[in-house]
C-alpha cells in the first residue's frame, strides 16, 4: 500500500507500523467460509460487539473506496460500521485470536483475569440471550482455551450438548471437542449426550460418525460402553478404513472400563488382522492386547488363530519394500512392529508352542533390523524384551544379550540406561552371556550420568561370584578414589558387600576393607565397621598386621572417620604388637612405631576437627588402655585425658574424670581391668546385623543382610555367644534393664565415682562394684566367656588351671578373682571343663553362667506340610531344645511346583503377642522350578504361654515371575500338640 503518512511523519515502506484502526481492503471484507465465523476487525475507540457481516452500504462504499483514501474518510467509514456493529446484542466481543493476543499481551495476572472476566461475562451473556447460530462455535472455542488456562468453565457444559445436537459438521466438531475437554467420565451431565452419540454413530457421514467415536473413545464411561457397544461392533465391520481405525480404538476403552464385554469383540479383532492397512493393523492389534489383558478366554483363542497372522504381519513389514507414507528414518512402520512384538511378547509367555513358531522370525527382526537409527534401536528393544518374555531357544536368547552388549557401547544414555535394566533381568536366566559382556558393563559405571553409574553399579553386584570376585572388586576400589562424591556411597556400600559375602581368605578381606576405609571412611556405615572389628578380634594371627596397616593408613587419611574408628579401636586393643612389631607376616616389611608415637596416633584423631563424640568417646578408652600397656606414658595419657574435664559434652567429661581416676588412684586393678577386649562370637553378631537389617527393609524388598555363612572366615575355637559390639564399645551402655539395691557406702569404687547409696547390679550380684566397673570401661561379657587371656599374658593363665572334675567355689569372691582370675574359652573348646563355677559374675557381666551346656536337640517332633497350593509347598522341620519346652526351632523347605524360576523370594510370618519369633536369613531368593531345589530358612519360636495356648502362625510369601510380582498367604494351624 506504499508508506504510511500521518501527522507529517514518513516512514520506511518496509516495516509499516500498526495503524491505529484496522484498514478495510476487498481481502479484508471477502465473505468467510460458511463452517467458519465471519472475522472482523475491532474499533480502536471501544470494544464494541462484533455483527456476524459488515452491512452492504459499507461493504459497497469499501469496495469503491480508491487506494489513496483519506484519512477522514476512513475513519467515518470504521465508525459507521462500529455502530452498526453495536446493534447486535448477541455477539462475545471478540475473535478466539484477538482474546488469545490479549491475553498474552497482560503484563500482570490481574490483568489476564480481567480479560478472561470479561470474555467469560460476554459468553455467558450470549449463551443466556441465545444468541445468533453463527456465534455459538466460536463462543465455544474461546471457552475451550480458558478452561486450558484453568478458569471455570462449568457454565458452558450444556451448550456443549447443544452444538452435538445441532445438524452442521462445524458445530458437532467443536461440540465434541468442548465435550472431551470440559467434561469426564464423572459428569452425571454426561448422560444426557448418549442419545445423541447413538445417533451420530448410525450417522451417513463417516466425518460424523468419526467424531462420535473419538469422542466415546476418550470419555466412555461404563453405562455408556454398555449402551453403545453394539453400534461400535457394527462400525469395525465397516468398509471404511477410518471408521474401522476409530472403531477398533474405541473398543480398547469398552474393553478397559466392561472386561465382561471382551468376548463381544474377540472375533472381530482377529478378523481385523487380516487387514492390509497399516493404520487399521495398529489399532486391531493393541485391541488383541487389551482383550489378553481382560480375559483368559481372549488369550487362548488369539494364540490359536492369531499367532500366524501376527508372524506374517510381521514379516511383511519387515521385508517390505519403501513406502514414503509409513518410513520412518529408513525403516517401514516401526510403530507398527513395536506393537506386533508386544503382543507377541503376552501370547508367548509360558506357551512353548507359540514361542517355538516365534523363534524365526524374532531372529530375523533382530539380525536384519539396523541399530544406527532411534527408530531400529526401538524395535531391536522390543525384539530384545519378547525374546526375554517368551520361551525362547537359549542360541536366541543369547543374540539378545548381544544386542544389549551393542547398546551398552551407544552414545544415547536413554539406550544404554533400558539396556541395564534388560540385563539385570536376564542375568537370572543366561548368567554366563551377561558375563561376556562385564567389561563393557563395568566401563558404564564410571559413567558420567549418575542414573547409569548406578544400574551399572546393581548389575555389576550381580554378576560377581567367586571366580571373578577379585578382578572385579579391584577394578571398583580403583575408582573408588576418582568417584564422585555423590556417587562413593553406593560404591562403598557395594564394594562391602561383595567383600563380606565372598571373601575366602581373612587376608584378602582386611586389605579390600583397609583401602575402602582409606579411600571413602566417611561413606561407610556403622554396621560395616562394626563386622571388620569383630573380624580382626577373630583373626588372631592378623591382628599384628591389621594394627600396623590401620597406623599407616590412618597417617595418610586421618580425615576418613570410619578410619579413624577402627584404627584407635586396634592400636587400644594391640598397641604393644604395633610397638614390637608383632605377628609379622612373611612378605610384610617392618616398620618403626614407639609408644610416643601411638599415644600421638590417638590424640590426633581426638583432635581432629571432624571426629563426632563417638569417635572422640573411643580415642578416651584407648587411651585408658594404652596407659597400661605403655607405663612410661602413663603421666602423659593422664594429662591428655584430664585436658578434657571440663569439656562441654557431658559423655566426654564423665569419661575423663571417671578415666583419670582409675590411672591415677586404682593402679592395682588396671591391668586386669584394661585387659584385650574379648574375642567377639562371629555368627553370632552376623546372624544379629542380618536380623536387624531385615527388620528394617519394606516388606516388598528382599533382606539384603549378610548371613552367617556370608562371610567364610573360621574363627577356630568355639565361642558361647558373646555381647554385641555396640555394647563392647560402650557409646550408650544405659539402655541395659538393670534394678537397684544399695550397696556399701564405703565400697571403694563408691567413693571413686562419687555415687552414693544407690547402684546398678543384677538382683543375686555377688558384689555391686563389679557392675559399676564393667559399665564403666565398655565391657558387655564376662572375659571368662569369650577368652579374656591369651598368649600374651602366660602367667595369669597358669593361676588358675583347668580341671576336668568341677569344684565348688565360694559364691563371694574378691573383685581382683572375678577380673583377674578366669579361664580361658580356648581351653573349654578342647574338652575341658572349667574348674571354677562362676556363680554370679557370668549372670551379671552376660546373661550367661561359665557352666552352663549347650543344650541338646530332642527330634521327636515330626514334619509338617506348612503350606502348599498349586505353585508353591512349605515344609516345617520342627525341633525342640532339652530343658526348654517353650521353645521351637523350625526349618522350613520351600519348594516351587511350576516350571517358572521364581525370583526376589520372601518368607514373612506372624504370630500372636504371646508368641516370640526370630527370623534366621533365607539360604537364598531364587526358587528353582519344578522342584530342582528349594530355598531354606530357619526361625525359632517361643512360646510363652506353652502349655495353655496352642502355637499359632500366619506366613506371606512374596516373589516374581517373570518379573511380575505374586503374594501367597495362609495360616498354619496343623503344629503338633505340645508346642
Amino acid at each position: 500500500m506504499g508508506s504510511w503518512t500521518r501527522s507529517g511523519v514518513n516512514r520506511s515502506p518496509h516495516r509499516p507500523p500498526s495503524p491505529p484502526f484496522p484498514l478495510l481492503s476487498r481481502s479484508t471484507l471477502r465473505p468467510p467460509p460458511a463452517c467458519f465465523p465471519p472475522q472482523l476487525p475491532t474499533s480502536r475507540a471501544s470494544q464494541i460487539p462484533r455483527a456476524p457481516s459488515p452491512p452492504p452500504h459499507l461493504s459497497r462504499a469499501c469496495a469503491r473506496a480508491p487506494r489513496d483514501l483519506k484519512l477522514d474518510t476512513v475513519e467515518k467509514i470504521v465508525e459507521d460500521f462500529a455502530s452498526d456493529m453495536a446493534l447486535n446484542p448477541f455477539s462475545s466481543g471478540t475473535r478466539l485470536r484477538d482474546m488469545i493476543r490479549a491475553i498474552r499481551a497482560s503484563k500482570t495476572a490481574a490483568e489476564e483475569r480481567a480479560v478472561v472476566r470479561r470474555e467469560c461475562a460476554a459468553i455467558r451473556t450470549a449463551i443466556s440471550e441465545r444468541g445468533q447460530e453463527g456465534l455459538r462455535h466460536r463462543n465455544m472455542a474461546k471457552l475451550m482455551f480458558i478452561h486450558m488456562l484453568g478458569y471455570p468453565t462449568h457454565f458452558g457444559q450444556m451448550e456443549c450438548l447443544k452444538l452435538i445436537a445441532a445438524a452442521g459438521y462445524p458445530e458437532k466438531r467443536i461440540g465434541y471437542l468442548g465435550l472431551m475437554l470440559l467434561l469426564d467420565e464423572r459428569q452425571e451431565v454426561l448422560m444426557l449426550v448418549t442419545n445423541s452419540l447413538k445417533q451420530d454413530l448410525n450417522h451417513s457421514s463417516p466425518f460424523i460418525v468419526g467424531l462420535a467415536l473419538c469422542a466415546l473413545g476418550n470419555i466412555c464411561s461404563a453405562e455408556m460402553a454398555r449402551d453403545l457397544a453394539p453400534e461400535v461392533e457394527k462400525l469395525l465391520r465397516s468398509r471404511d478404513v477410518n471408521t474401522k481405525k476409530k472403531a477398533a480404538l474405541c473398543s480398547v476403552r469398552i474393553v478397559r472400563k466392561v472386561p465382561d464385554l471382551a468376548e463381544n469383540f474377540i472375533c472381530l479383532a482377529a478378523s481385523l488382522l487380516k487387514e492390509k492397512h497399516h493404520g487399521v493393523l495398529i489399532s486391531a492389534v493393541q485391541l488383541c492386547t487389551e482383550l489378553c489383558k481382560a480375559s483368559k478366554d481372549a488369550l487362548e483363542y488369539l494364540r490359536k488363530n492369531c499367532i500366524e497372522g501376527l508372524v506374517r504381519i510381521l514379516r511383511d513389514v519387515s521385508n517390505s519394500s519403501y513406502a514414503p507414507e509409513y518410513d520412518v528414518a529408513g525403516i517401514s512402520d516401526p510403530f507398527l512392529h513395536i506393537r506386533v512384538l508386544k503382543l507377541m511378547r503376552m501370547l508367548g509367555q509360558g506357551d512353548t508352542d507359540c514361542s517355538e513358531y516365534m523363534n524365526d522370525i524374532l531372529a530375523q527382526v533382530a539380525t536384519k533390523t539396523e541399530s544406527n537409527k532411534n527408530a531400529g534401536n526401538a524395535i531391536l528393544y522390543e525384539c530384545v524384551e519378547t525374546i526375554m518374555g517368551i520361551e525362547a531357544t537359549s542360541g536366541l536368547r543369547v543374540l539378545a544379550i548381544n544386542i544389549l552388549g551393542r547398546f551398552l557401547s551407544n552414545r544415547d544414555n536413554n539406550i544404554r540406561y533400558v539396556a541395564l535394566n534388560i540385563l539385570m533381568r536376564a542375568i537370572t536366566v543366561d548368567t554366563q552371556a551377561v558375563q561376556r559382556h562385564r567389561v563393557t558393563i563395568l566401563e558404564c559405571v564410571k559413567d558420567a550420568d549418575a542414573s547409569i553409574r548406578k544400574r551399572a553399579l546393581e548389575l555389576v553386584f550381580l554378576l560377581v561370584n567367586d571366580t571373578n570376585v577379585k578382578p572385579l572388586t579391584k577394578e571398583l576400589v580403583d575408582y573408588l578414589d576418582v568417584a564422585d562424591p555423590d556417587f562413593k556411597e553406593d560404591l562403598t556400600a557395594k564394594i562391602c558387600s561383595i567383600t563380606e559375602k565372598f571373601s575366602q581368605e581373612k587376608l584378602w578381606y582386611l586389605d579390600q576393607m583397609f583401602k575402602v576405609l582409606s579411600l571413602a571412611g566417611n561413606h561407610v556405615k556403622d554396621d560395616v565397621w562394626h563386622a571388620l572389628i569383630v573380624v580382626i578380634s577373630n583373626a588372631s594371627e592378623l591382628q599384628g598386621y591389621a594394627v600396623r596397616s590401620l597406623y599407616m593408613a590412618l597417617r595418610a587419611y586421618s580425615e576418613q572417620g570410619s578410619l579413624l574408628r577402627v584404627a584407635v579401636w586396634c592400636i587400644g586393643e594391640y598397641g604393644e604388637m604395633l610397638v614390637n612389631n608383632l605377628g609379622m607376616l612373611e612378605a610384610e616389611p617392618p616398620i618403626t612405631v614407639t609408644e610416643s608415637d601411638a599415644v600421638d596416633a590417638v590424640e590426633l584423631g581426638f583432635n581432629c576437627y571432624s571426629a563426632d563424640v563417638t569417635t572422640r568417646s573411643m580415642c578416651l578408652v584407648a587411651l585408658l588402655k594404652l596407659s597400661s600397656r605403655f607405663p612410661s606414658m602413663s603421666e602423659r595419657i593422664k594429662q591428655i585425658v584430664a585436658q578434657n574435664k571440663e569439656n562441654m559434652v557431658l559423655e566426654l567429661q564423665q569419661r575423663s574424670i571417671e578415666f583419670g581416676s582409675i590411672i591415677q588412684r586404682h593402679q592395682s586393678i588396671r591391668s586386669s581391668l584394661l585387659e584385650r577386649m574379648p574375642v567377639l562370637d562371629e555368627a553370632a553378631y552376623l546372624v544379629k546385623r542380618a536380623s536387624a537389617t531385615q527388620a528394617t527393609i519394606p516388606s516388598y524388598k528382599p533382606a539384603s543382610g549378610v548371613t552367617p555363612g556370608d562371610l567364610k572366615i573360621p574363627n577356630g575355637v568355639a565361642k558361647p555367644a558373646a555381647a554385641p559390639l555396640v555394647d563392647l564399645l560402650d557409646l550408650s551402655s544405659d539402655d541395659a534393664p538393670v534394678t537397684s539395691t544399695s550397696a556399701t557406702p564405703n565400697d571403694f569404687l563408691q567413693d571413686l565415682l562419687g555415687i552414693g547409696g544407690t547402684n546398678l547390679s543384677t538382683a543375686g550380684a555377688p558384689s555391686a562394684s563389679t557392675d559399676i566397673l564393667m559399665d564403666l570401661l565398655s565391657i558387655g561379657s564376662s572375659p571368662s566367656q569369650n577368652g579374656l587371656l591369651d598368649s600374651s599374658s602366660p602367667a595369669q593363665a597358669e593361676k588358675k588351671p583347668f580341671s576336668a572334675v568341677p569344684q565348688v567355689v565360694s559364691l563371694v569372691p574378691e573383685p581382683m578373682d572375678l577380673l583377674g582370675s578366669l579361664s580361658s574359652s580356648a581351653s573349654s573348646s578342647a574338652g575341658t571343663k572349667s574348674s571354677t563355677i562362676v556363680p554370679q559374675a557370668a549372670d551379671l557381666l552376660d546373661g550367661l553362667s561359665a557352666s552352663t551346656s549347650v543344650s541338646g536337640i530332642d527330634d521327636a517332633c515330626p514334619s509338617i506340610t506348612a503350606f502348599q497350593s498349586a505353585t508353591l509347598k512349605i515344609v516345617f522341620d520342627l525341633r525342640k531344645q532339652l530343658g526348654k519346652p517353650q521353645e521351637t526351632t523350625i526349618h522350613a523347605t520351600f519348594t516351587n511346583l511350576t516350571s517358572t524360576t521364581y525370583t526376589d523370594f520372601i518368607f514373612q510370618a506372624a504370630v500372636p503377642k504371646f508368641i516370640q519369633l526370630r527370623l534366621d536369613p533365607a539360604s537364598g531368593n531364587v526358587v528353582p522350578a519344578s522342584g530342582k531345589g528349594s530355598v531354606t530358612q530357619g526361625f525359632s519360636v517361643t512360646n510363652n504361654q506353652h502349655g495353655q495356648k496352642p502355637l499359632a502362625m500366619r506366613i506371606r510369601m512374596s516373589y516374581k515371575v517373570n518379573g511380575e510380582d505374586r503374594l501367597e498367604q495362609g495360616q498354619v494351624s496343623n503344629f503338633p500338640p505340645g508346642l
